[in-house]
């Protein structure tokens, strides 16, 4: 398999830890897989309009949620 050149620094920075850490790391991704199977990593380092309006949305709904649970 090939890796991309991001692949190879994250596989490098993981193999520079200690191995205790990079057990919780593994252990860590591994779970995180399991949350959303078959979902692909978007790498890119911009946010489309799509990502902005969905930070938006989910921003707004946060606040929204946190303001009905304050005490007044």
């Amino acid at each position: 398999m090939q890796l991309t050149a991001r692949e190879e620094d994250l596989l490098e920075a993981f193999r520079r830890l200690p191995p205790g850490a990079a057990a919780e790391l593994s252990a860590l991704a591994q779970r995180l897989a399991a949350l959303a199977p078959g979902t692909a990593v978007d790498w890119s380092d911009s946010w489309s309009d799509t990502d902005l309006q969905e930070f938006t949305a989910s921003s707004l709904r946060r606040l929204e949620t946190e303001e009905q649970e304050e005490p007044r």
